[in-house]
């Protein structure tokens, strides 16, 4: 569920106005969104989704009607087959529920229990980079943290439900980090993302582990890991620079984009390698 659904609902319910909760309470098959996809609908407007298509379109018109009739509660279940205009082939039902405090309690709950499932992503480093980073990882359901050793570092504003975390040790968070935990290294120092890359290195546990840095960079510090002592297996775990090289722009935010899909993938990657272990 999106940071702006949660803020939006309290608003509404500040406001006196009203709106429509609609939520995937169950997902059996192919479905265009899980259980626990939510979108709130107004008499004019609609935030957020369950999928799109008829089936979005179906459960906005109930959703109005609930308002307008002066309801509490609906339940739609759709066959996302050919009579709903839908080649999902899949099967939900949705639960529709006028907004009231309880409601945003409830609402505040299942985000609080989804993000607590959230992969967690550590991010080394406020800088320009970084700061690009944590706006475009902060919308995604991961639990971020933001670490950094200079107090000045971080913006006045940070992005939501990003910790930001003041750590003059900062490899006691390498050490902290959980099992098939992401790590993004951009420090202001050359000799500190050395350090935090070599920890994590001998972890050999991480889903991903990225090292903003040039071709140079690079190979200055897998020359030093090597007589360090680390295989080349644990090596090759080590992706600089961040973004790979297909796409030569260097503005943070490119890079930015580009190290969130490297993140995305590999700790999917790794969620569906622990799937698949007995």
């Amino acid at each position: 569920m999106s940071v702006a659904i949660l803020e939006a609902a309290r608003a509404v319910l500040a406001s006196g106005k009203t709106a429509c909760v609609v939520r995937v309470a169950e997902a059996h098959g192919s479905t265009p969104r899980e259980a626990g996809a939510v979108m709130l609908v107004f008499t004019d407007a609609t935030l957020g989704t369950i999928g799109g298509g008829s089936m979005e379109h179906d459960a906005i018109e109930r959703a109005r009607t609930l308002l307008v009739e002066g309801q509490d509660a609906a339940q739609l279940d759709i066959l996302l087959g050919p009579e709903a205009d839908q080649c999902c082939g899949g099967k939900v039902s949705l639960a529709l529920q006028r907004l009231d405090s309880a409601q945003l309690r409830s609402l505040e709950a299942l985000e609080a229990a989804q993000r607590q499932a959230f992969p967690c992503v550590l991010l080394f480093g406020a800088g320009h980079v970084g700061r690009a980073l944590a706006t475009a990882l902060s919308p995604l359901p991961l639990n971020i943290r933001w670490i950094e050793a200079r107090p000045e570092a971080f913006p006045e504003t940070v992005p939501p439900f990003i910790i930001t975390v003041l750590a003059p040790l900062l490899l006691d968070e390498v050490a902290r980090a959980p099992r098939g935990a992401a790590m993004l290294v951009m420090t202001h120092s050359h000799a500190l993302d050395y350090l935090l890359c070599e920890a994590a290195l001998r972890r050999g546990d991480l889903a991903y582990l990225g090292l903003i840095g040039s071709k140079s960079k690079k190979a200055r510090f897998m020359h030093d890991l090597r007589d360090s002592g680390l295989a080349p297996a644990q090596l090759a775990r080590l992706i600089c620079p961040i973004g790979g090289t297909l796409v030569h722009d260097k503005r943070p935010e490119v890079i930015a984009a580009l190290a969130t899909a490297e993140v995305l993938t590999a700790l999917a990657s790794a969620a569906a390698g622990a799937l698949k272990r007995p």
